[in-house]
């Protein structure tokens, strides 16, 4: 929870609400339906509409951060750790429009998950476009609007629903951020290697071939 606000009776302003949300921008919070009121239905709703995707926090949709370098980002790293999981069949790797229920009236969206068998109902992937369940590994790719707040408040709310791991990504430092608490992280350089950890043993990531990836380019 972000310092000072302990509770959405705290706020009165929108100065309150943004701080409760993590000093993000005013420009990623809706307003139809207004804060407080909003619910899943309305998370889908404008995703099917709008094509935009919103996270619920307490009744506050908040629009996903979202780029295209990270997005592509997200698009290698999905391929890798699919490469990795499906041959072992550990379980399933989620996208950046992966919303999932991590508790009553929170909805988040990683830009990459890794969800094991274990975690799904009937080890089966489900059918419910918002299911309850938490990832064993959530990644976020951060964005220029992204908040060290909002970072923050999210992995609180990973791992106290139950996520093993966060890897925070940030492409423009080409830096991994690895989170076994909300407050305990290892930082990687591009120089080192990622592993998997307790979520996904075995699995190691030169980040050197992560971060290449930016620097591609078509022939002439």
């Amino acid at each position: 929870m972000t310092p000072g606000l302990t509770s959405p009776a705290a706020i009165e302003t929108l100065a309150d609400l943004l701080q409760y949300l993590g000093g993000i921008a005013p420009d990623r919070v809706r307003f139809r339906p207004p804060p407080g009121t909003a619910t899943e239905e309305d998370v889908l709703a404008i995703h099917t509409r709008e094509g935009r995707l919103y996270e619920l926090i307490d009744g506050v949709l908040v629009e996903k951060a979202v780029g295209l370098r990270e997005s592509y980002l997200a698009s290698v790293l999905i391929t890798i750790l699919w490469s990795f999981v499906r041959p072992r069949n550990l379980g399933i790797v989620t996208g950046e429009a992966g919303t999932m229920r991590l508790a009553f009236g929170l909805v988040r969206i990683p830009d990459v998950a890794f969800i094991s068998w274990q975690r799904l109902s009937g080890r089966r992937i489900p059918t419910e476009p918002i299911p309850a369940l938490a990832p064993d590994l959530a990644v976020e790719i951060l964005s220029s609007s992204n908040t060290p707040g909002e970072m923050a408040r999210k992995r609180q709310e990973y791992f106290a629903a139950g996520v093993q791991v966060v890897w925070q990504i940030d492409p423009n430092a080409r830096i991994v951020e690895v989170y076994t608490t909300p407050e305990q992280s290892t930082v990687l350089r591009e120089t080192q290697i990622l592993a998997g950890g307790t979520a996904l043993p075995g699995f190691v990531l030169p980040l050197h071939e992560l971060f290449a990836e930016l620097d591609r380019q078509g022939q002439e």
